[in-house]
């Protein structure tokens, strides 16, 4: 690249300001690259319940393609059946993980993930499938910094990343661990996911067991105001 436009930076549709820039260093990745990017791991990527994290998420520019493709597998294995089609449609959001430090980008993310979610199944503004997949946002999409672990709004302290699966039937499992000592664990096989070697050993103990849970535990709001 020629020094005249390293001078120039990058163009104005991959930034919002820049101040934003120059204080956070917030470029946005240019989507034939998310593209190319994406499609070197396809085939996780296309897996319903493969975990992906990007921990400088933005606005979603990378999760948005990977979620739509983990839907795209669900219409295809579970398209002639509603309820299975809809609870996997979920567990693919549920597999889908970031950490952004501007809360601005934090509520878009969020915003934008549920839309294609309520895009895919069809739903109404009022559905309790949108507050089910809207509180799985709020866990799974964190207002934090990745280089810290921590995180930037109430409750503030370690970063915690919620390990959903799906037992069949409309029950789902929810476990907490903390993000920094997820990165404790040094190695993995090809097969292994970053939640695949917990319960080996004390240190991986999670920090709050869920128990079992329905869309409907999900989208019940809690006594502070807020889903789940």
């Amino acid at each position: 690249m020629c020094s005249s436009a390293l001078e120039k930076g990058p163009p104005p549709s991959l930034v919002r300001s820049k101040q934003r820039v120059a204080d956070h260093g917030e470029v946005f990745t240019p989507p034939d690259l998310v593209k190319a990017m994406i499609g070197l791991v396809a085939a996780e990527a296309e897996r319903i319940d493969s975990r992906f994290l990007e921990p400088a998420c933005g606005s979603g520019n990378f999760l948005i393609p990977v979620l739509r493709r983990k839907l795209a597998t669900v219409e295809t294995r579970y398209g002639k059946s509603e309820f299975e089609r809809s609870h996997h449609a979920l567990l693919a959001l549920m597999s889908i993980y970031g950490i952004e430090v501007l809360a601005d980008n934090v509520a878009e993310c969020r915003d934008n993930l549920l839309a294609v979610f309520a895009d895919h199944l069809r739903l109404r503004a009022d559905d309790e499938w949108i507050r089910a997949a809207a509180h799985v946002l709020a866990v799974n999409i964190v207002h934090g910094d990745a280089l810290t672990m921590r995180t930037r709004s109430a409750p503030l302290g370690p970063i915690t990343f919620a390990e959903w699966s799906y037992l069949g039937k409309g029950r789902y499992h929810r476990r907490d661990f903390r993000y920094d000592t997820l990165t404790q664990m040094s190695s993995f096989s090809e097969t292994d996911t970053l939640f695949a070697d917990l319960g080996k050993h004390e240190i991986f103990a999670p920090t709050k067991d869920h128990g079992t849970l329905s869309v409907t535990d999900m989208a019940r709001p809690r006594a502070d105001g807020s889903a789940g």
